[in-house]
Protein backbone atom coordinates (compact mmCIF):
# COMPACT_ATOMS: atom_id res chain seq x y z
CA UNK A 1 0.00 0.00 0.00
CA UNK A 2 1.33 3.40 -0.77
CA UNK A 3 1.56 5.73 2.64
CA UNK A 4 1.72 9.56 2.82
CA UNK A 5 2.56 11.33 5.78
CA UNK A 6 0.52 15.11 5.92
CA UNK A 7 2.05 17.41 8.32
CA UNK A 8 0.47 20.47 8.46
CA UNK A 9 2.97 23.35 9.59
CA UNK A 10 3.34 26.94 11.23
CA UNK A 11 6.69 28.53 12.53
CA UNK A 12 8.05 24.97 12.75
CA UNK A 13 11.26 25.83 11.78
CA UNK A 14 12.98 24.30 14.57
CA UNK A 15 10.81 21.07 14.18
CA UNK A 16 11.05 19.95 10.69
CA UNK A 17 13.83 18.22 10.19
CA UNK A 18 13.40 16.18 12.78
CA UNK A 19 9.88 15.37 11.90
CA UNK A 20 11.01 14.64 8.27
CA UNK A 21 14.45 12.35 9.36
CA UNK A 22 12.09 10.23 12.16
CA UNK A 23 8.73 9.62 9.57
CA UNK A 24 11.36 8.88 7.09
CA UNK A 25 13.59 6.55 9.56
CA UNK A 26 9.96 4.87 10.71
CA UNK A 27 8.43 4.99 7.32
CA UNK A 28 11.56 4.45 4.87
CA UNK A 29 8.76 3.74 1.98
CA UNK A 30 6.26 6.62 3.01
CA UNK A 31 6.33 9.48 0.68
CA UNK A 32 5.88 12.90 3.16
CA UNK A 33 3.79 16.36 2.34
CA UNK A 34 4.39 19.41 4.29
CA UNK A 35 1.84 21.97 4.18
CA UNK A 36 3.04 25.14 4.90
CA UNK A 37 0.87 28.25 6.06
CA UNK A 38 3.29 31.05 4.89
CA UNK A 39 5.24 30.69 8.08
CA UNK A 40 7.26 33.70 8.49
CA UNK A 41 10.11 31.95 10.03
CA UNK A 42 11.49 30.41 7.00
CA UNK A 43 9.56 26.56 8.19
CA UNK A 44 9.01 25.74 3.86
CA UNK A 45 12.47 26.81 3.14
CA UNK A 46 13.51 24.54 6.11
CA UNK A 47 11.23 21.90 4.67
CA UNK A 48 12.90 22.03 1.51
CA UNK A 49 16.10 21.63 2.18
CA UNK A 50 15.27 18.05 3.78
CA UNK A 51 13.29 17.38 0.76
CA UNK A 52 16.39 17.83 -1.31
CA UNK A 53 18.32 15.78 1.15
CA UNK A 54 16.12 12.62 2.15
CA UNK A 55 13.90 12.96 -0.84
CA UNK A 56 10.49 11.90 -1.37
CA UNK A 57 8.80 15.01 0.77
CA UNK A 58 6.49 17.71 -1.27
CA UNK A 59 6.36 20.96 0.34
CA UNK A 60 2.84 22.58 -0.37
CA UNK A 61 3.14 26.22 0.41
CA UNK A 62 -0.01 28.05 0.78
CA UNK A 63 -0.53 32.14 1.11
CA UNK A 64 -1.72 32.47 4.64
CA UNK A 65 -2.39 30.76 7.98
CA UNK A 66 -6.27 29.45 7.32
CA UNK A 67 -6.03 26.73 9.46
CA UNK A 68 -5.12 22.88 10.29
CA UNK A 69 -8.58 21.36 8.97
CA UNK A 70 -7.67 23.51 5.35
CA UNK A 71 -4.09 22.16 5.42
CA UNK A 72 -5.35 18.90 6.01
CA UNK A 73 -7.85 18.86 3.33
CA UNK A 74 -4.96 20.04 0.86
CA UNK A 75 -2.62 17.10 1.97
CA UNK A 76 -4.85 14.51 1.69
CA UNK A 77 -5.95 16.04 -1.62
CA UNK A 78 -2.55 15.95 -2.33
CA UNK A 79 -1.94 12.34 -1.57
CA UNK A 80 -4.98 11.13 -3.22
CA UNK A 81 -4.12 12.76 -6.05
CA UNK A 82 -0.85 10.72 -6.36
CA UNK A 83 -2.35 7.55 -5.23
CA UNK A 84 -2.02 7.19 -1.76
CA UNK A 85 -3.92 4.08 -0.11
CA UNK A 86 -3.30 5.57 3.63
CA UNK A 87 -3.13 8.89 4.92
CA UNK A 88 -1.40 9.86 8.22
CA UNK A 89 -1.79 12.96 9.63
CA UNK A 90 1.01 13.94 12.48
CA UNK A 91 1.39 17.04 14.02
CA UNK A 92 5.06 18.78 13.05
CA UNK A 93 6.18 19.58 16.87
CA UNK A 94 7.38 15.94 18.03
CA UNK A 95 4.61 15.82 21.06
CA UNK A 96 3.94 12.40 19.12
CA UNK A 97 6.45 9.69 18.32
CA UNK A 98 7.01 8.91 15.04
CA UNK A 99 8.26 5.13 15.94
CA UNK A 100 4.27 4.64 15.96
CA UNK A 101 3.84 5.50 12.92
CA UNK A 102 3.82 1.96 11.41
CA UNK A 103 1.42 0.70 13.56
CA UNK A 104 -1.15 3.43 12.30
CA UNK A 105 -0.18 1.51 9.03
CA UNK A 106 -1.00 -1.79 10.18
CA UNK A 107 -4.04 -1.35 11.93
CA UNK A 108 -5.36 0.20 8.54
CA UNK A 109 -3.70 -2.53 6.70
CA UNK A 110 -5.83 -5.08 9.06
CA UNK A 111 -9.32 -3.48 8.02
CA UNK A 112 -9.59 -0.31 10.32
CA UNK A 113 -10.69 2.86 8.41
CA UNK A 114 -9.26 5.17 11.06
CA UNK A 115 -6.19 4.66 13.64
CA UNK A 116 -5.94 6.74 16.13
CA UNK A 117 -2.84 7.10 18.67
CA UNK A 118 -5.05 7.73 21.95
CA UNK A 119 -3.92 9.22 24.86
CA UNK A 120 -6.69 8.46 26.97
CA UNK A 121 -7.12 4.34 26.49
CA UNK A 122 -5.40 1.98 29.03
CA UNK A 123 -1.68 2.58 28.71
CA UNK A 124 -1.96 5.85 26.66
CA UNK A 125 0.22 8.95 28.75
CA UNK A 126 -0.21 13.01 28.58
CA UNK A 127 3.63 14.56 29.54
CA UNK A 128 4.73 17.39 30.75
CA UNK A 129 1.63 19.24 30.36
CA UNK A 130 0.28 21.61 33.02
CA UNK A 131 -2.84 20.10 34.87
CA UNK A 132 -5.33 22.66 33.15
CA UNK A 133 -4.64 21.90 30.07
CA UNK A 134 -4.41 18.18 30.81
CA UNK A 135 -8.39 18.34 32.45
CA UNK A 136 -9.56 20.52 29.25
CA UNK A 137 -8.44 17.78 26.70
CA UNK A 138 -9.89 14.86 28.85
CA UNK A 139 -13.28 16.40 29.41
CA UNK A 140 -13.37 18.40 26.03
CA UNK A 141 -12.95 14.41 24.37
CA UNK A 142 -15.41 13.31 27.03
CA UNK A 143 -18.31 16.04 26.27
CA UNK A 144 -17.77 15.16 22.48
CA UNK A 145 -17.83 11.38 23.04
CA UNK A 146 -20.88 11.66 25.22
CA UNK A 147 -23.16 13.90 22.66
CA UNK A 148 -22.15 12.96 19.77
CA UNK A 149 -22.27 8.92 20.84
CA UNK A 150 -18.95 8.66 18.79
CA UNK A 151 -17.66 5.56 22.02
CA UNK A 152 -14.11 6.80 20.77
CA UNK A 153 -11.78 7.88 23.46
CA UNK A 154 -9.65 10.77 21.84
CA UNK A 155 -12.05 12.06 19.27
CA UNK A 156 -9.11 15.25 19.35
CA UNK A 157 -6.65 13.21 18.59
CA UNK A 158 -4.10 14.34 16.22
CA UNK A 159 -2.30 11.64 15.07
CA UNK A 160 -4.15 9.30 12.97
CA UNK A 161 -4.11 7.19 9.68
CA UNK A 162 -7.44 7.05 7.81
CA UNK A 163 -7.76 4.51 4.28
CA UNK A 164 -8.24 6.80 1.25
CA UNK A 165 -11.63 4.21 0.44
CA UNK A 166 -12.99 6.11 4.25
CA UNK A 167 -11.98 9.20 3.24
CA UNK A 168 -13.89 9.55 0.25
CA UNK A 169 -16.36 7.70 1.67
CA UNK A 170 -16.97 10.57 4.67
CA UNK A 171 -16.55 13.53 2.01
CA UNK A 172 -13.51 14.56 3.86
CA UNK A 173 -13.37 17.96 1.17
CA UNK A 174 -16.46 18.90 2.80
CA UNK A 175 -15.30 18.75 6.32
CA UNK A 176 -15.79 22.57 7.72
CA UNK A 177 -14.21 22.89 10.80
CA UNK A 178 -10.51 24.25 10.76
CA UNK A 179 -9.14 24.43 14.26
CA UNK A 180 -8.46 20.99 16.29
CA UNK A 181 -12.52 20.78 15.91
CA UNK A 182 -11.23 19.20 12.38
CA UNK A 183 -10.16 16.01 14.21
CA UNK A 184 -13.84 16.17 15.94
CA UNK A 185 -15.77 16.28 12.98
CA UNK A 186 -13.99 14.28 10.50
CA UNK A 187 -14.53 11.00 13.76
CA UNK A 188 -17.86 12.15 13.64
CA UNK A 189 -18.19 11.36 9.82
CA UNK A 190 -16.89 8.44 9.77
CA UNK A 191 -18.94 7.32 12.88
CA UNK A 192 -21.90 7.76 10.72
CA UNK A 193 -20.56 6.44 8.03
CA UNK A 194 -20.12 2.98 9.60
CA UNK A 195 -16.24 2.91 9.67
CA UNK A 196 -14.41 1.17 11.57
CA UNK A 197 -12.28 2.73 14.54
CA UNK A 198 -9.26 1.61 16.40
CA UNK A 199 -7.60 3.56 19.16
CA UNK A 200 -4.23 1.94 20.72
CA UNK A 201 -2.36 3.60 23.42
CA UNK A 202 0.79 6.55 22.55
CA UNK A 203 2.65 8.89 24.99
CA UNK A 204 2.08 12.58 24.29
CA UNK A 205 4.93 15.04 25.11
CA UNK A 206 4.61 18.68 25.32
CA UNK A 207 6.74 20.22 22.56
CA UNK A 208 9.93 21.15 23.03
CA UNK A 209 10.50 23.60 20.75
CA UNK A 210 7.99 26.31 19.35
CA UNK A 211 5.05 27.81 20.29
CA UNK A 212 1.87 26.19 20.98
CA UNK A 213 -1.19 26.99 18.40
CA UNK A 214 -3.74 26.53 20.64
CA UNK A 215 -6.12 29.73 21.55
CA UNK A 216 -9.73 30.49 23.26
CA UNK A 217 -10.50 30.74 19.66
CA UNK A 218 -9.93 26.82 18.44
CA UNK A 219 -11.89 26.29 21.95
CA UNK A 220 -14.40 27.91 21.78
CA UNK A 221 -14.81 26.71 17.99
CA UNK A 222 -14.59 23.10 18.60
CA UNK A 223 -17.53 23.26 21.78
CA UNK A 224 -20.01 25.00 19.32
CA UNK A 225 -18.76 22.59 16.46
CA UNK A 226 -20.35 19.77 18.79
CA UNK A 227 -23.22 21.29 19.53
CA UNK A 228 -23.78 22.10 15.79
CA UNK A 229 -22.92 18.34 14.82
CA UNK A 230 -25.29 17.07 17.69
CA UNK A 231 -28.21 19.52 16.08
CA UNK A 232 -27.45 17.87 12.56
CA UNK A 233 -27.90 14.40 14.29
CA UNK A 234 -31.09 15.35 15.73
CA UNK A 235 -32.53 17.19 12.42
CA UNK A 236 -31.41 13.92 10.58
CA UNK A 237 -33.40 11.76 12.66
CA UNK A 238 -36.71 13.32 12.95
CA UNK A 239 -35.89 13.43 8.89
CA UNK A 240 -35.60 9.92 8.45
CA UNK A 241 -38.70 9.06 10.86
CA UNK A 242 -40.98 11.49 8.62
CA UNK A 243 -39.77 8.95 5.98
CA UNK A 244 -40.54 6.19 7.80
CA UNK A 245 -43.54 7.30 8.78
Amino acid sequence: MQVFVVVPTFDEASNITAVCEQIRAHLPDAETIVVDDGSPDGTADVARAAADRLGRITVLERSGKTGLGAAYRAGFAEAIARGADICIQIDADLSHDPAVLPALVANIEHGADLAIGSRYVPGGLTVDWPWARRALSRWGNRYAAGVLGLAVNDATAGLRAYSVEALGRMRFDTVGAEGYGFQVEMTHRLVRAGGRIVEFPITFRERASGTSKMSKRIIGEAFSLVARLWLEDRRGRRQRRRRGG
